[in-house]
């Protein structure tokens, strides 16, 4: 493939290529004026703990500045249509390219997204299945036959020498509803004669024998007899005729001991002659659900339908009424309360495979003499659809070109099984993916892009990961590095910091006690922390609390869903249970699909339906269940971590009690930058307001009336200590410990979040700019900072996201809190630290996908080290774990 090259350009705003990039006096959010080379066209990680500033110097200065200077290079009207980042904080960036983003989100939230779209492979796969697809009936499965022209030519040239052959095209029923004009047009383009229900008329003369009633008309195209030589006539004829009418050739012949003539019709269409089912002519628009062509009409291309669940209703309650009337109501109310008694199940019309019947039956042959439809490819996990597309046989006509779809096809598919995605299917919706998941398609998207001289910055493409598949992923990067890229990396992975060739270490700590670069250099060389850790001189484990004895188990029988192969699985309840396996074995499947649904049902009478499962034993032992993923706390910039926690209403309560509030008759909404009364009206309380720039990025200045602090003057004039409602807010976690900490309440919830790591945080930092993993230590410091509750599953996914070695061992100081108080502790997790940490672990396996879904071994982390074929054992064993 050829590399298209950036690195040499002359864009404004860009150096020629040089050996290395410099940063110099980075101050963007909390980075101390730091300066810092990265080399060109090598593989950099930059670790550090969180809240270091690691993102900030990867994403918000080096990619934003690189970004920002390419869209500078652009012309004014092209600028208009992308989004614009504000210029990073910093004094200079030399040696600087082209820069692209691959950064740790989901895969988006729109219905309509596969893996197969995402990665361009099926708009591949709707041009070979129009091109070489063989449809077949859907109802009874026979292959379709049709004809083409040469199949015309040949079947008129075996008959008789001597036989009179009138070859006629017929009219479409639209066009007879005006006959001057149509003959006009006709008689126009050469043609003489046409036949009128069965009676050949001169054009001149037809308009005056036209019947009242539509009839049928045939265009004569041709008559000719059949003898030698005529073959070439014949064949240019039949092209006409069928250019004119498209799917049928008719033909009216007299042969030579015939007295009358007899009409032959030629489709060519795709039909059944058995049961007459047609299919026309195939086109890549039949195979999009996102075309009304294609898309099914019961699900419009979703794959899934809406219907009343008669579980979550009362006895006697009519689901298809119910369902009738949420579809029909008009009113937001009752739409709501109906919302709850609606579930979402595979559309009843097409199984979940999101096309119409006909076009789901347009099959081609592959290895092992096995035809598949487009969707039955698709079904495939990503290693299978390549080994059966090694078998593909085509028409010889469309062999080259069909060849060249297979090959894109296959380059695609192996850039996701060098990501470690080859346990994926293809219809694999996207929302669906985790932020790992959809971070490496996007890179293997990159891979088959052939991009040089770009530099590409990556957010942990290591989450997900087993330990067994992180090996595959950095041969990916190395990959990208070798094209002639610059790649750089954010990331806690050891094995990954390992590969690189150079590292750049943030810290010492978090917030404003981070920001600086504590040493960069080859892995083996640095002198920090992180250097300590990765040659060994800091513990990975340290010591592990003997666990309680466990109070009972859940049972799960007979789990099936997805790819999971009718597990019993046991998992004993108040302990620290670890729930690991390769990337795509079931974990998530298990956990959330089964486990959580199953526990929301019973709860809450959610309207998710569980994945398929016998009976789920034990429920009767937990009293409540908290899930702490990685969703957002909020989506909106006024939620923050004193709001999320409920340390805001503390705050508040506290400020009303004080003398001038008290005097003034101020109740706790006035210090409130959501209401009326206490905030700037001018901002709304937001602090900033925001100035449109036409063609230029938005820009946020700090608003005028308040200078930012959100309050009124007379809000701000309230204290405590000497500090305003708005200080508090600007207030790191560890500062307003210290400052609040002779308030029982205040001091306990800000020392748990002091304790998970997130004293950097500050109190009102918007919500919508937390990473995934500080948004899930916050959920967890609400549960631990609650009065003691009754026995509670946690339900943990991944909770080692974005933490440094030092971080993780905080975190499993908390889950061993949560459990020493009697509850227990689900976690789906890759960590080695919390596999090794873990009272109970359930692996299963061994593979992903089709070669996943088995239960491979349980036990304690010291069983399932000594345990043949386990992946995660012999990762322990590699990390010299106990």
């Amino acid at each position: 493939m050829a590399c298209l090259d950036l690195g040499n350009c002359d864009s404004p705003g860009f150096s020629c290529p040089v050996e290395t990039i410099r940063i110099r006096g980075a101050r963007q959010h909390n980075l101390r004026n730091i300066d810092v080379d990265l080399p060109r066209e090598k593989l950099v990680v930059i670790t550090g703990p969180s809240g270091s500033g690691k993102s900030s110097l990867a994403f918000h200065t080096l990619y934003a500045e690189g970004q920002r200077r390419y869209v500078e290079s652009l012309s004014v009207y092209a600028r208009q249509f992308l989004d614009q980042l504000e210029k990073p904080d910093v004094d200079s960036i030399e040696g600087l390219s082209p820069a692209i983003a691959i950064e740790q989100r989901s895969g988006g939230l729109n219905p309509r997204s596969t893996v197969a779209t995402a990665t361009e492979i099926h708009d591949y796969l709707r041009v070979l299945w129009a091109a070489a697809g063989v449809p077949h009936d859907p109802q009874t499965g026979e292959r379709l036959q049709r004809m083409g022209a040469a199949d015309i030519v040949n079947a008129l040239a075996a008959m008789p020498e001597g036989t009179k052959v009138m070859l006629l095209a017929p009219v479409p029923e639209e066009e007879l509803r005006e006959p001057a004009r149509l003959l006009g047009d006709l008689q126009r383009q050469g043609y003489i004669r046409v036949r009128i229900d069965g009676e050949v008329f001169e054009i001149e003369e037809a308009g005056k024998s036209w019947p009242d009633s539509l009839p049928s008309v045939e265009i004569v195209v041709d008559r000719f007899v059949i003898r030698p030589g005529v073959e070439s006539r014949m064949a240019d004829s039949v092209e006409t005729a069928l250019r004119l009418c498209g799917v049928e050739a008719r033909a009216a012949v007299q042969e030579p001991d015939a007295d009358t003539w007899r009409d032959l019709s030629f489709q060519t269409s795709w039909r059944n002659p058995g049961t007459g089912f047609i299919v026309g002519e195939l086109s890549p628009k039949h195979f999009s659900f996102n075309s009304h062509l294609g898309a099914c009409d019961g699900c419009e291309g979703l794959g899934t339908e809406m219907f009343c669940d008669p579980d979550l209703m009362e006895e006697g309650a009519d689901p298809e009424k119910t369902l009738q009337r949420y579809r029909e109501t008009t009113s937001e109310l009752t739409r709501r309360k109906l919302a709850k008694f609606m579930a979402h199940r595979p559309c009843q019309v097409c199984g979940g495979r999101r096309l119409k019947p006909e076009w789901l039956a347009v099959k081609i042959e592959g290895s092992g003499g096995r035809w598949l439809g487009i969707q039955d490819f698709c079904a495939l996990g990503v290693a299978d659809a390549a080994q059966w597309l090694d078998g593909f046989h085509a028409d010889p006509s469309k062999a080259e070109v069909c060849q060249r779809l297979v090959n894109d096809v296959r380059k695609r598919l192996s850039f996701l099984e060098e990501v470690g995605l080859d346990y994926l299917t293809l219809d694999r919706g996207s929302g669906t993916l985790s932020g790992g998941e959809a971070q490496r398609i996007r890179l293997a998207t990159q891979l088959g892009a052939g991009l040089s001289g770009v530099i590409y910055v990556l957010d942990e493409p290591s989450i997900g990961l087993h330990a067994a598949d992180t090996s595959r992923l950095i041969r990916a990067l190395t990959r990208l590095r070798d094209l002639g890229n610059t790649v750089v990396v954010v990331e806690h992975d050891e094995d990954i910091i390992c590969a690189a060739d150079h590292v750049i270490d943030m810290g010492p700590g978090a917030g404003a006690a981070g920001g600086l670069v504590l040493a960069a250099g080859a892995p083996g060389e640095i002198d920090s922390p992180t250097g300590e850790w990765l040659r060994g001189k800091v513990g990975h484990g340290g010591c592990k609390p003997p666990p309680r004895c466990a109070s009972g188990k859940l049972v799960i029988r007979g789990a099936r869903e997805h790819n999971l192969k009718n597990l019993d699985i046991e998992i004993p309840l108040g302990r620290l249970v670890c729930l690991a396996g390769p990337s795509g074995s079931g974990k998530s499947t298990l956990a959330d699909d089964i486990l959580r649904r199953a526990l929301a049902r019973h709860f809450h009478h959610s309207g998710e339906v569980p994945g398929k499962h016998d009976s789920i034993e034990g429920l009767e032992l937990i009293e409540k269940c908290v899930v702490a993923d990685q969703s957002p706390i909020g989506r909106s910039p006024r939620s923050n971590p004193a709001t999320f926690t409920g340390a805001f209403d503390l705050i508040r309560d506290l400020f009303t009690k004080l003398p001038l509030s008290k005097q003034r008759g101020y109740g706790a909404g006035r210090f409130s930058f959501n209401a009326a009364g206490g905030r700037c009206e001018r901002c709304q309380g937001n602090g900033r307001l925001k100035i449109e720039m036409h063609f230029l990025p938005d820009a946020w200045v700090p608003c005028p009336a308040c200078n930012g602090r959100r309050f009124n003057r007379e809000t701000l004039e309230v204290t405590y200590k000497g500090k305003s409602i708005s200080d508090v807010l600007h207030l790191q976690v560890s500062e307003a410990l210290a400052f609040f900490r002779p308030i029982p309440k205040l001091r306990h919830i800000l020392a748990t979040l002091e304790d998970l790591g997130l004293g950097y945080l500050k109190l009102g930092q918007a919500a919508n700019t937390l990473s995934g993993g500080e948004a899930q230590r916050l959920k967890l410091a609400v549960e631990l900072a609650r009065p003691q509750a009754p026995h509670t599953l946690y339900l943990f996914d991944e909770p080692t996201t974005g933490l440094h070695f030092g971080d993780v061992q905080r975190l499993l100081d908390a889950f061993r809190r949560l459990r020493d108080a009697g509850h227990s502790v689900l976690v789906v997790e890759h960590h080695l630290d919390v596999i090794a940490a873990a009272d109970w672990v359930i692996e299963l396996g061994p593979g992903g996908g089709y070669h996943g879904g088995n239960l491979v071994t349980a036990g304690t982390p010291e069983t399932i080290r000594t345990t043949k074929n386990s992946p995660t054992g012999e990762a322990l064993m590699r990390a010299g774990m106990h």
